[in-house]
């Protein structure tokens, strides 16, 4: 077993290792837990042809794996012709402990931060979220004031009840577009959930603006928009938000998930047309 002394030497000599770009690497997978290779690609390996690209990514990620501070999953996405293009990849203990973080939650730092396949498709899609949010502040729509995936985007209040009361939305988004600021709270659909339990979460949204707790913080309410996979959800959707009283409905919105960025920017005309 390695003393404390000789594993804090092991992070610090890593850290030393790694450039600037390995440590923006790092803290995208400890905001989002999980990346495909195809979106570190899009976030941080930009000059080349498609295929140099991706045989960098591929050659940069070996390189971490082997250092030790990421993990790659044994799953992959895409099928057996996606190859190495469809690995995924988590952060580390090791990770975890040369960018001076807990595990997800906060808690202690866990070896691998691996889930069942249901929730890494929900972790990547929210990871998706992050990823063209950035890609749109570089094109210069708009800037990436912050971006919060879960457990850090999620608020507590006291319930109507007096009951300590946890809304969990999936990512708090800030945009800054012109002289308008725009926050929202994001839920990413996977069509899993039932629509009573959707009713469920958006009165638990309600309860939370109407506390006045975020609004006190923050001087505003942001808007809780719901991200679809297609257009017949959405419309389920918002006839739940329908079920709502008058005066709440406007606290949300519905959009396209490969609409995204457009949706949380504002700039998305028709967010339910496909």
């Amino acid at each position: 077993m390695r003393s404390a002394r000789s594993t804090g030497g092991q992070v610090e000599r890593l850290r030393r290792r790694l450039s600037e770009r390995d440590a923006s690497l790092l803290g995208a997978l400890h905001r989002v837990r999980i990346l495909s290779l195809r979106q570190i690609q899009r976030l941080l390996v930009a000059d080349g042809s498609p295929a140099a690209r991706t045989r960098r990514t591929q050659l940069w990620m070996t390189r971490l794996t082997k250092l030790g501070v990421v993990v790659r999953f044994s799953r992959t996405i895409g099928g057996i012709r996606a190859g190495s293009s469809g690995y995924i990849y988590g952060l580390s203990g090791l990770g975890q402990a040369v960018l001076g973080v807990g595990g997800p939650a906060g808690g202690k730092r866990r070896r691998v931060w691996d889930t069942k396949p249901y929730f890494q498709d929900h972790m990547l899609a929210v990871a998706e979220l992050y990823v063209q949010t950035v890609e749109q502040h570089r094109e210069g729509h708009g800037e990436l004031l912050a971006f919060d995936a879960e457990p850090s985007a999620w608020r507590h209040f006291t319930g109507p009840g007096g009951e300590l009361v946890v809304v969990k939305p999936d990512a708090y988004v800030k945009l800054g577009t012109a002289a308008v600021e725009r926050s929202a709270f994001v839920e990413v659909d996977m069509t899993t959930e039932a629509l009573p339990t959707i009713h469920k979460k958006n009165g638990r949204y309600v309860d939370y603006w109407r506390s006045g707790v975020e609004q006190q913080r923050h001087g505003v309410f942001p808007r809780v928009v719901w991200l679809v996979q297609n257009v017949q959800r959405g419309h389920k959707i918002r006839d739940a938000i329908g079920k709502l009283a008058t005066d709440t409905r406007e606290l949300f919105h519905v959009g396209l998930i490969d609409k995204a960025a457009k949706t949380l920017a504002g700039t998305e005309e028709c967010p339910l047309c496909t």
